[in-house]
């Protein structure tokens, strides 16, 4: 019995150290400018004081999450550049096209294999909810306002309609997350719009009279597009 019991209270602590440990996060601040470490830690510590967070230790550990998803991408962006610019100064003809084409075969392959580390890390402090609420943090909030712009434009969506526009725009989010800036940001979701564009012509929406009766809608309104 007493050994069940120095069992039971080990596996406790083990538990109780792994959990301590899994709740830390570091900022990846190391070598780094400081300017633009507070830059980073700026922008993210914005979209974290939007999540209404009341614990500080967790509101801290969110917004070191986020800062280092940014620096790990400007690193692996950073690294693309660097292997471009080589293969542009020391390399011609196909020779450079070929290492140019590496360099970003190399940097797609370094987003895929780490996209999926930022929801991870996060799902430790925040709420399916709360993820969300940084994802569209970090893009803008493009997601929402495509969406409601969409829904007010063709008031006759269908539901099925809706949830699949819905769906493209978050699949947008997932590369506009990766994007190097902002123009590449819209550029992910421009890509999506054309294909909901595309999807409701398919559906029998007469899209340029869609937009020319919500231009009148909003303008009775008082608003602009």
């Amino acid at each position: 019995m007493k050994m069940k019991t120095y069992y039971i209270s080990f596996l406790l602590v083990l538990f109780g150290a792994l959990s301590a440990t899994a709740q830390t996060v570091t900022l990846d601040e190391q070598n780094r400018d400081a300017q633009y470490v507070k830059t980073i830690c700026d922008r993210s510590q914005k979209i974290v004081d939007k999540l209404g967070l009341t614990d500080g230790e967790t509101a801290l550990n969110v917004r070191n999450v986020i800062a280092n998803r940014y620096f790990l991408l400007n690193d692996i962006y950073e690294k693309r550049d660097a292997a471009v610019k080589e293969a542009k100064e020391k390399l011609t003809g196909d020779a450079k096209n070929a290492a140019v084409q590496a360099a970003e075969n190399a940097k797609d392959s370094e987003l895929y294999r780490h996209h999926f580390e930022l929801e991870s890390n996060l799902s430790l402090f925040l709420t399916d909810e709360q993820i969300e609420a940084v994802k569209d943090g970090m893009t803008y909030g493009v997601v929402k306002v495509t969406y409601e712009a969409q829904c007010d434009m063709i008031p006759t969506l269908k539901d099925y309609e809706k949830k699949q526009i819905l769906a493209w725009l978050k699949e947008a989010r997932e590369y506009a997350m990766d994007a190097e800036n902002s123009n590449k940001k819209h550029a992910a979701f421009g890509k999506y719009k054309g294909r909901i564009n595309n999807y409701l012509s398919k559906q029998g929406y007469d899209l340029t009279k869609e937009r020319e009766a919500w231009y009148e809608r909003v303008k009775a309104r008082g608003g602009k597009l």
